[in-house]
């Protein structure tokens, strides 16, 4: 399965799925006489697994449903809701942006952006934030829906952006981070780094921290950390190494979200590592190879991963023993883990929400929210979990053991 976009400087990126369901991006020139598409032809994809029949102990309650534009459209975008408080913020492809009673799913207040969002949410101090595939960052208020600023910045943004009153901070899918005047979006500073030849679609977003640093990773294999007020580099660590022969061999990509935990920060990399930095010093606390390009998730004493082939896997913290592994669900191309109460939340290439127990891995609860599938990081709040799907249904699901 493969599309073609172009870019503003008239490359082309070629997207497509492989076996395991890593969507890659590459740039070439526009002069090139070389046909991207054949690239691939002969690879086998592996078929996502059937899912089986399993003993139902919980189930997954619809408690409200809002419909927000047309989700993340066509391209492999990986729109995300935000949750300030008892609000939810949510955004689609085609320019809706709605702010959620995340209670009862009244909505508070809707807007439209000229423009194709392709990063977001970010919301907290007031604002709202989103990425354009046009290249900008927009700033909404957060009370009213109403657009702040917008400012352009050197390529589309895939991620959230996040502020911390201060500034707007971020990342760019050429591998640049860059920091925005809070009050009117004026530049302040910018980061860069190399861009590989080949890499993922799709960037984390900016951590800010309370020592006051921004930490995000590229797709280069590092992390970076630097100054929050003046964008002065603190620290870099390296999560893989690229090894191989081809590019493709090559990827590396630092694209699942951060996890700030405490004084360190957590972080995956496809075909590489997972790792643990002290916030402070940049110093490794912990690693072990494996390879997503999905966030992590915490509980129990474990850390959750769904790997590149769509395992799920429960790691004793702070060791690389592996606590549980299943397996049912292969290739499935799995969200990110979410912890809720005592199970695992992950969603499907087909709109399956599934429930693990945190205890073994077993599969205990399961229902379908969107027929064109799941992708965006779930959000939980007070035992509920918010699910938006690619089709742009933002639903929350409140859980409710089987008796």
């Amino acid at each position: 399965m493969m599309s073609v976009s172009k870019l503003h400087n008239l490359n082309f990126r070629v997207l497509r799925t492989i076996s395991m369901a890593a969507v890659l991006l590459v740039t070439l020139s526009a002069c090139s006489a070389m046909n991207p598409l054949t690239w691939f032809a002969d690879d086998e994809v592996n078929p996502p697994k059937e899912l089986q029949d399993f003993t139902r102990e919980v189930s997954m309650q619809r408690a409200w449903s809002v419909n927000v534009g047309n989700g993340q459209g066509n391209a492999y975008n990986k729109i995300t809701p935000a949750l300030d408080g008892s609000i939810l913020y949510a955004a689609s492809v085609n320019g809706n942006v709605v702010a959620v009673n995340a209670d009862n799913g009244d909505i508070i207040w809707r807007s439209r952006i000229d423009g194709t969002i392709s990063g977001g949410v970010g919301a907290r101090n007031g604002l709202v934030m989103i990425g354009t595939e046009e290249a900008e960052v927009v700033v909404l208020e957060q009370s009213t829906g109403e657009i702040r600023w917008r400012q352009p910045v050197s390529s589309e943004v895939l991620s959230a952006p996040q502020t911390n009153g201060d500034i707007v901070v971020a990342q760019t899918v050429d591998d640049k981070l860059v920091a925005l005047e809070y009050d009117d979006g004026t530049q302040r500073w910018i980061y860069e780094t190399t861009q590989p030849a080949l890499t993922l679609r799709g960037t984390n977003r900016p951590v800010i921290t309370s020592v006051g640093t921004v930490i995000a990773g590229f797709s280069n294999g590092t992390m970076v950390s630097v100054a929050a007020e003046d964008g002065v580099w603190r620290w870099e660590e390296r999560i893989a190494i690229p090894e191989g022969r081809y590019d493709i061999e090559r990827v590396i990509d630092v694209d699942g979200q951060l996890l700030l935990d405490g004084n360190r920060i957590l972080a995956s990399s496809y075909q590489g590592n997972l790792m643990a930095i002290d916030v402070m010093s940049g110093r490794i606390v912990w690693g072990m190879e494996a390879s997503s390009y999905n966030g992590l998730a915490r509980g129990f004493g474990n850390l959750y991963y769904s790997s590149d082939d769509s395992q799920v896997v429960a790691v004793r913290d702070n060791s690389e023993d592996i606590a549980w592994q299943n397996t049912d669900l292969e290739y499935r191309e799995l969200t990110a883990p979410t912890a809720i109460s005592n199970y695992i939340a992950i969603a499907d290439f087909e709109g399956y929400v599934h429930l693990l127990s945190q205890i073994d891995g077993r599969i205990v609860g399961r229902t379908r929210v969107d027929n064109d599938g799941v992708r965006a990081p779930m959000i939980v709040r007070s035992g509920m979990l918010y699910v938006f799907g690619n089709s742009g249904r933002l639903v929350a699901l409140r859980l409710q053991q089987q008796s």
